[in-house]
């Protein structure tokens, strides 16, 4: 005999909407604290599911909380992910741009690009939403909606920032990674990843973190390294100082410094501010340390006085982890190439101590 959960559950594909509310309303909890009911009978709850995508605005919402939570599931990740029926509903929705439940169809799509099956929308070609893109390909229209989305310019309901930690996870294919740095002919020449590293001081925390994951993945591809670090058309990406400027505060900096140093990161103002998220910081850190792969990368990185913005983001900050990253960075970055010598030993962050080192703050994460 089916428990009162089993019996509600069953009323997914109930032929009467409030009846279909009500069970979904008082299901939403489950799908964190008991996901397991969803599986039963081969997985017909998901099937539901996916289906009252479709349903009125506020079922849908709650059906897509609920497709959420459960896709941490592997066994359901793969029921989605492979259901090429369902991927085109949620495009089809998520391009619209009177669609309410955008911002969790983003969600969802962050969870979908854990499935390895996600990765055929590099290649999916579907109908052209004019009003949003003016390309046939699934991946370039997400990036419309994440770019010309952002703070509802788009859809006044939604700011798509959780499609970053969508093209975060995409990037660690091989595949993606070679989109985000090739000119698309399909779209005026454009880069895609310069269309995101704009936003790595955006308001938004969760787009600024997925904007600084999506790079650092992309710069695993140590092929890339050249255009990534190049500020030169048609192929150069320039992401040096999208990944700098936050890790910069309102120091001033030497001449000695500042001599060959990157033009849009000197004479900042009074006022700028550093990013104030550790994992961010951190992220971005990881990212110039995998710029220092091979020679030309480091001497790239010599080049344009990176070392003195690392320094002095050691010296500001109160978190050990950041001050770990900064000297492993540094390690790389001041030590001696094959075949040259230094006088002295300059691996090490040139340390400025307060008096009273009683006074600084360690953060417990």
């Amino acid at each position: 005999m089916p428990t009162e959960l089993e019996e509600l559950v069953g009323f997914l594909h109930h032929g009467n909407t409030e009846i279909r509310r009500t069970a979904i309303e008082n299901l939403v909890g489950y799908s964190k604290a008991q996901p397991s009911i969803f599986k039963t009978d081969q997985l017909t709850p998901v099937k539901d599911l996916k289906l009252l995508v479709k349903d009125y605005p506020a079922i849908a919402k709650n059906v897509l909380t609920i497709l959420i939570n459960i896709a941490e599931d592997r066994e359901v990740l793969e029921s989605l992910a492979k259901d090429d029926a369902f991927l085109e509903t949620l495009m089809l929705r998520i391009t619209d741009e009177k669609e309410p439940n955008a911002n969790e169809m983003a969600m969802l799509f962050a969870n979908l690009a854990k499935a390895d099956e996600t990765l055929k929308l590099l290649q999916l070609r579907r109908n052209v939403p004019k009003t949003l893109s003016k390309s046939a390909y699934a991946i370039d229209q997400l990036m419309d909606c994440f770019v010309k989305g952002a703070e509802g310019g788009y859809n006044k309901d939604a700011n798509f920032d959780y499609l970053s930690f969508f093209f975060a996870d995409m990037a660690k294919s091989p595949d993606i990674r070679e989109y985000f740095v090739t000119p698309q002919l399909r779209d005026d020449n454009i880069i895609p990843l310069t269309k995101l590293t704009v936003f790595t001081e955006h308001r938004s925390k969760i787009r600024r973190r997925g904007v600084a994951a999506t790079i650092k993945n992309v710069t695993f591809d140590v092929a890339s390294h050249p255009r990534l670090l190049s500020a030169h058309a048609p192929d150069g990406i320039n992401i040096l100082p999208y990944i700098l400027l936050p890790l910069m505060g309102p120091e001033e900096y030497s001449d000695e410094d500042t001599e060959g140093m990157l033009e849009d990161l000197q004479l900042l103002p009074p006022d700028k501010t550093r990013e104030v998220d550790v994992e961010i910081i951190k992220t971005h850190l990881e990212t110039l340390l995998l710029l220092t792969t091979e020679r030309s990368g480091r001497d790239h990185l010599r080049a344009v006085k990176v070392y003195p913005i690392i320094r002095e983001l050691h010296i500001h900050a109160d978190d050990e982890g950041i001050q770990e990253a900064c000297d492993r960075f540094v390690q790389v970055i001041m030590r001696d190439e094959e075949g040259e010598t230094t006088n002295g030993d300059t691996s090490k962050i040139e340390d400025v101590v307060d008096d009273d080192e009683d006074d600084q703050i360690i953060d417990v994460l």
